[in-house]
């Protein structure tokens, strides 16, 4: 596909799809109608639409830019946060109190998703206080197998900013050994990749959409580990020291939502391949189907299961059809 060469081609592309139009519109506070119109060339855009419009569009925020100061020649190019380094001194002392009192008061059975909600909520807004595009994810380690290994990382709990939603709970995944979360677990270090789109980048990870730079740090207690926090950027390059250090803090905060039963020991972490999103889904849209079916068997032949337990049942009957899947070679 040929690049656009002005930004009401670039625009007029992304507008094709209504809902993407509408949200435009209503983030820029003007007519749907208006943006068709800056489109065709039947008029232009005010100052202050036409800068905000990259902010409106994070995920084609560069090739806007870029384009727009094409045809204004004073047109700002750089971003603000993006390329500068954070002065941000680290999470806040007062959220740590929180943090751990939080967890003091709370019951077994809510800590996780408290816990874990509250400490991506300060996160996302540490990391991305412009809104230019972030998605930060906790990844957990899958139930071990009859092996007792750990075969895959579950995408559990995440918050995000446009054009990610804000909560990305719904959105879950199974993730290996060929994804940037996985190799941050397997080594057990942080792990950045600065540019996912660069052709030929050795860093670990694939690209995934918006995604143009990411970080992910293993989640440790005692040399033990729980999974991964992931954090995706709509920028290239977003990772700059102060905010790696930030990725390591929140890992370290995340660690303190999980129960000790919950991390293994490095030799047990044995991540496999598992195929890419567009194949999960169709086994991942079973679930509900087969939980019900789980727990009807369950009755059936007398045992007594929660619904945790049969949760954690159809998880592992899942990830095994996976692995399986990328055991023989399917994409």
């Amino acid at each position: 596909m040929q690049e656009p060469s002005t930004w009401r081609e670039l625009l007029g592309t992304i507008i094709q799809n209504p809902q993407e139009r509408l949200r435009i519109a209503k983030e820029l506070g003007v007519h749907p109608i208006t943006l068709i119109r800056w489109v065709n060339n039947e008029g232009t855009p005010r100052p202050q639409n036409l800068h905000n419009l990259p902010s409106a569009i994070p995920q084609h925020r560069m090739m806007l830019t870029e384009l727009i100061a094409n045809e204004i020649a004073d047109f700002p190019t750089t971003s603000p946060d993006a390329g500068t380094e954070d002065t941000s001194e680290g999470v806040p002392y007062e959220f740590y109190e929180r943090v751990l009192r939080t967890r003091a008061i709370l019951p077994k059975v809510l800590s996780f998703s408290s816990l874990a909600d509250l400490i991506l909520q300060q996160a996302l807004a540490q990391f991305d206080p412009h809104r230019l595009g972030l998605a930060i994810i906790v990844a957990r380690c899958m139930p071990p197998s009859p092996e007792y290994e750990i075969h895959s990382l579950r995408e559990s709990v995440g918050r995000g900013t446009l054009p990610w939603g804000s909560d990305l709970g719904s959105e879950v995944i199974l993730l290996g050994a060929e994804s940037l979360a996985g190799y941050a677990v397997t080594t057990g270090q942080l792990i950045v990749n600065q540019n996912l789109r660069e052709e030929g980048n050795l860093s670990p990870g694939y690209r995934g959409v918006w995604e143009e730079s990411a970080a992910a740090c293993p989640i440790t207690f005692e040399g033990a580990l729980a999974g991964s926090l992931l954090v995706s950027s709509t920028q290239p390059n977003y990772f700059l020291p102060s905010r790696l250090r930030l990725v390591q803090s929140y890992a370290d905060l995340i660690a303190l939502a999980f129960e000790p039963e919950e991390f293994y020991a490095s030799e047990r972490i044995k991540l496999r391949l598992v195929p890419p999103q567009d194949v999960q889904k169709p086994y991942l849209t079973s679930f509900r189907q087969r939980l019900i079916e789980t727990m009807k068997q369950a009755q059936k032949s007398g045992q007594q299961i929660s619904l945790m337990q049969a949760e954690q049942i159809v998880w592992q009957q899942l990830e095994e059809d996976l692995l399986q899947l990328s055991l023989h070679g399917v994409e």
